[in-house]
């Protein structure tokens, strides 16, 4: 630099005279006009290029030092400094590539053990054939030391809304600082959504490790029960065993378990629940637990248990009354939507909506829900009551409560995964879910054509889900699901041309071809496509399918 030398401020005559060699002056001087800027010169980084100057001069000056002679050291230590951060930086780089390569195949081979589980699992009895008895899970839970007794739990059944109460429950506990553990069913793309540690899925190694660690007491049980003539354990049995006792091992301070199916002779119904809640209640699953809301409802009330806090939604008046009258029998403290909790008023906003909510302890004014529908704020309500009751049942700080609503999710739940046009995914699976599907839509978007793509599983009532949304789709593109339990594609093109008339319908084999024709039905309208959806519903297991083929994965 102009008046300045490598050192600092140019040396006077004298020090040039006096305090430096005079053969040393001229690599001085070099090193003074290394520093100018050559204008025929390459354009690079400036400082690189000064760094580079100065370096090459002090090299020059310790070479040809009278003071000092060359010393190979100091020539070593000039030369290897840039080399040294180089070759720093090109370690550093290979050992993160290398770490990430590392973990990228214990990823692959993590997967490959949780699918090879999940396989092994699987083959057993099916999470829907159900065997009246408890006496299997006791059994294996007794082995194992009872841990379902080492934390506090909230138990939630119900028929639509269990997955959605259960997920805000679970955020808004942790809102309030709980290590939560969360066990629902079914999953949507990853069986290990069914194991939730503080709102995320169980980690692969935790999954794997879960399964290790109870695998031989299941193996116990099976075989005390073969030589009894029963059953091994079921899958869903076994998965209802690996989650209580990941909570125990994690540990967890609440657990929110959501029923596999009815109640109780329900696996999770081992449980001793400190609150228990009850969704609506409608007909489903009528193979199973009975072919009238009553049969159902005695099922369901199975979770109610002595001195127990029990919130009950909305309900159909003979449901309500059995509801009661167990709750009753017990000395079970009762908390009914309408007489002791309400949603006080809702307005629309954007990505969900404003709920005013009334408890038995507190109003809780434009708490923000992020979901769509006017049945997922009677699900915030219900949540919010079961946080106050295992909470002591105070009244809780608003700031708190509006953050864990807020910071809830509930995939494939009228779950928008596309823009231009709309695309909505829902796992409704009966006509009571889609009722409630059909004025979360019209209440929520302003759509002026939509279409829907379809499937089911065989064992459901396909004319009276289709019957409900029927009169706000402008057309229906059916679909093959995979799976033994799944209904024929061409039976379902049936029924459905009998509901929506033929000519509204069609049918596709894929559902990313499914999907696809959906999207050109309502972009071929003269409406804008911000006023057309594509609505796909019908089944968890559609869902699901539907989020992967969009790239959203559950947390």
């Amino acid at each position: 630099m102009a008046g300045e030398s490598f050192f600092g401020q140019e040396p006077t005559h004298q020090e040039k005279e006096g305090g430096i060699p005079a053969d040393l002056i001229p690599y001085l001087e070099a090193a003074d006009e290394a520093e100018e800027p050559d204008p025929e010169a390459n354009v690079q980084d400036p400082a690189d290029a000064a760094e580079g100057r100065r370096e090459a001069a002090l090299r020059a000056l310790v070479e040809h030092s009278l003071l000092l002679g060359p010393d190979p050291s100091i020539l070593a230590e000039i030369e290897s400094d840039v080399d040294e951060d180089d070759a720093a930086q090109d370690r550093q780089e290979r050992e993160t590539h290398e770490a990430a390569l590392t973990r990228a195949q214990d990823d692959v081979a993590l997967d490959g053990r949780v699918q090879e589980i999940y396989q092994s699992i699987v083959e057993r009895a099916p999470e829907h054939d159900i065997d009246p008895t408890l006496e299997r899970v006791r059994l294996a839970l007794d082995i194992l030391g009872d841990p379902q007794n080492a934390y506090p739990s909230i138990h939630v059944t119900g028929t639509n809304g269990k997955t959605s109460t259960s997920r805000m429950i679970d955020s808004l506990l942790s809102a309030f600082g709980m290590k939560t553990g969360r066990f629902t069913s079914p999953h949507l793309i990853d069986v290990r959504e069914r194991i939730s540690l503080e709102g995320h899925p169980i980690t692969r190694e935790g999954f794997v490790r879960a399964w290790e660690d109870i695998a031989p007491y299941v193996a116990m049980v099976d075989e005390r029960s073969r030589e009894q003539g029963g059953p091994r354990l079921s899958f869903f049995e076994v998965f209802t065993v690996m989650a209580y006792a990941a909570f125990a091992d994690y540990p967890v301070d609440a657990a929110v378990v959501e029923v596999g199916m009815g109640g109780r002779w329900d696996s999770t119904n081992v449980l001793d629940a400190d609150v228990s809640v009850i969704t609506p209640i409608a007909l489903d699953h009528t193979k199973w637990l009975g072919s009238t809301l009553a049969d159902i409802a005695r099922e369901k009330a199975g979770i109610i248990k002595p001195g127990q806090v029990v919130i009950i939604m909305g309900q159909e008046e003979e449901v309500l009354e059995i509801l009661l009258e167990r709750a009753r029998s017990v000395d079970a403290i009762a908390r009914v939507e309408g007489r002791d909790f309400e949603v006080l008023d809702r307005q629309m906003g954007v990505g969900g909506q404003m709920a005013t909510i009334r408890t038995p302890s507190a109003v809780y004014e434009d708490v923000f829900v992020p979901f769509f529908g006017q049945y997922q704020a009677h699900n915030a309500a219900a949540a919010l009551v079961a946080a106050e009751a295992f909470m002591g049942g105070r009244g809780l700080e608003a700031r708190i409560v509006e953050q864990g609503l807020m910071n809830a999710s509930s995939p494939g739940r009228m779950q928008v995964v596309r823009h231009s046009p709309t695309i909505i995914v829902d796992a409704a699976h009966n006509p009571a879910g889609a009722a409630t599907l059909r004025e979360a839509v019209e209440s929520s978007f302003g759509f002026a054509r939509i279409a829907g793509v379809y499937s089911a599983m065989g064992d459901k009532d396909i004319e009276g889900v289709l019957a409900e949304v029927e009169p706000f789709l402008d057309h229906l593109v059916v679909t093959q699901m995979p799976g033994k339990r799944a209904a024929n594609v061409t039976r379902l093109a049936e029924i459905a041309g009998d509901v929506f008339g033929p000519d509204r319908v069609e049918v596709r084999e894929s559902l990313a071809n499914a999907v696809d024709r959906a999207a050109e039905i309502v972009e071929a309208s003269s409406e804008p496509l911000d006023r057309s959806g594509v609505l796909v519903f019908g089944s968890v297991m559609l869902a699901g399918e539907m989020l992967a083929l969009a790239g959203q994965f559950p947390r």
